[in-house]
């Protein structure tokens, strides 16, 4: 997700029967469907039920935790200020929730997501979008060559 959809996201976009999240305010005004893993999905559980103050009257499902602002709509600041901790925690110099969107996608096409369901998880419109978002690792690409060669050469294609 886009940092503006975490933002955005709101209770009744939460589908956990579904295992998905809709996003009604995507890039360019456009909403899409998406699957979200089980974890993410008793994660959350865990937030609502122990984090989220419930006196919160905002049907955001992220709010600010501390403060004067307790129980109101996390801001982009704030999430940025989240990432930034926990960037300093992991011991990272550098990490914003853009790279991590890139990372994620990266990630899935690496354990074998066809590209198509990747651009439709990321809301581009645009393959090419996509393809400028991976940063495959060369042994991932080598092993994804390989295995394609062995596949034609198995069927006799090889020999052209």
């Amino acid at each position: 997700m886009r940092r503006c959809e975490v933002l955005g996201l709101r209770l009744e976009d939460v589908r956990p029967g579904e295992h998905r999240l809709f996003i009604a305010d995507g890039k360019g005004g456009h909403q899409r469907l998406i699957p979200v893993s089980k974890r993410f999905f008793t994660t959350l559980a865990d937030y609502l039920e122990s984090e989220r103050p419930g006196t919160s009257s905002t049907s955001h499902v992220f709010v600010v935790l501390k403060g004067p602002r307790r129980g109101r709509p996390l801001s982009a600041a704030g999430l940025d200020e989240i990432v930034s901790g926990a960037r300093k925690r992991a011991g990272i110099e550098q990490l914003t929730c853009h790279q991590l969107r890139h990372t994620c996608f990266t990630r899935l096409r690496e354990a074998g997501m066809a590209l198509e369901a990747i651009q439709a998880q990321a809301g581009h419109r645009s393959i090419e979008s996509t393809r400028i978002y991976l940063h495959l690792a060369n042994d991932w690409l080598a092993g994804e060559y390989q295995r394609a060669v062995e596949a034609i050469d198995a069927q006799g294609l090889g020999d052209l």
